[in-house]
């Protein structure tokens, strides 16, 4: 079976995609829904110049398997890569994946990067296949999934009526505001402690990029912050994808250092619940992965209502240990 670059996917290609995800999630579906086909289609429409895409043909007119490696921040970038590879059950332990993850290793090295980066679900196939090609487990992530129609009534308003004094809220839709860009970047940097493998600062270029980057793929980006006068002192983040089907998925939620213990974690996301009831109505559930050891970020969860969904891994590999 050979390894088949997809520059620019056809339509049928997109659908043979989608049939490698739908079977994969059938076997290892860890509580989520299942793949849309529209969604697929759009992300990878949308991947743009700075996504690489190979397929593996099964023989039969279909794909054995598929893989997709991101490589944020332009070529030559001090930032880990992404990779995902994907394996139609039928097909694992034949060293399919293993050829994706040579040919993706190439275009890893060919652009620059020292490192990769893959978030996998516990339990499955994918992690022992991680671990024999000497990726390193570098964040254990517990899943948490809160339903909104399982809130009390009246819950959500007063936390963001409790909000602390001296404080003000800002939100929007997509990519930042000029006016809050910079102000962003510092906050996401609060983060860091919780990636310290990612290494490269966040800045104002890179917030827009990466909210752009979302947009591309045809999803919807929601962000509330907390302001200290110009400066954003926390803010959260989610996503509704395309085709979701009700359910929407959290991204960041930081406060900065100096600003904790003020219960701001729980007003920015109480206020993002509040406006996604009259903005998105149709978003019934919210997931998100939190560190295992971000002992605070898990309780505000927890006391906001999310319960334990599943457990996935971050892994890492240096490209200079990768299969050529």
């Amino acid at each position: 079976m050979d390894v088949i670059a997809l520059d620019d996917p056809t339509d049928a290609q997109i659908r043979q995609w989608h049939a490698v995800l739908a079977a994969v999630h059938a076997a290892d579906p860890a509580g989520e829904p299942a793949p849309e086909a529209e969604h697929t289609a759009e992300r990878l429409l949308g991947a743009g110049a700075e996504t690489r895409l190979w397929a593996v043909p099964d023989g039969a007119g279909g794909f054995a398997a598929v893989a997709a490696l991101r490589l944020p921040g332009g070529p030559g970038a001090d930032r880990p890569a992404e990779i995902d590879i994907q394996v139609r059950p039928g097909h694992r332990r034949r060293g399919v994946g293993g050829r994706l993850l040579a040919v993706a290793a190439g275009g890893l090295r060919a652009d620059g990067r020292s490192s990769v980066i893959a978030q996998v679900l516990a339990g499955t196939p994918a992690v022992p296949f991680l671990e024999s090609y000497g990726f390193e487990c570098v964040v254990t992530l517990r899943g948490l999934l809160l339903r909104l129609d399982d809130l009390p009534e009246g819950r959500v308003a007063g936390l963001v009526a409790a909000g602390p004094p001296g404080y003000g809220l800002v939100r929007w839709r997509g990519v930042v505001p000029d006016e809050h860009a910079d102000a962003l970047a510092r906050a996401k940097d609060a983060m860091a402690d919780l990636a310290e493998y990612e290494g490269t600062p966040w800045d104002a270029h890179r917030v827009r990029e990466t909210a752009e980057m979302v947009a591309k793929r045809g999803d919807d980006l929601y962000t509330v912050a907390a302001l200290r006068g110009p400066a954003i002192a926390g803010f959260t983040e989610v996503v509704v994808p395309l085709g979701a089907a009700g359910r929407a998925a959290q991204y960041d939620t930081a406060v900065v250092p100096e600003h904790r213990g003020r219960r701001l974690g729980i007003w920015v996301k109480a206020a993002m619940l509040e406006w996604l009831a009259t903005e998105r109505p149709d978003v019934r559930e919210i997931e998100t992965d939190n560190a295992g050891d971000n002992v605070h970020m898990l309780a505000v969860n927890e006391e906001l209502g999310f319960r334990w969904q599943r457990e996935s891994r971050e892994y890492l590999a240096r490209a200079a240990d990768l299969p050529r």
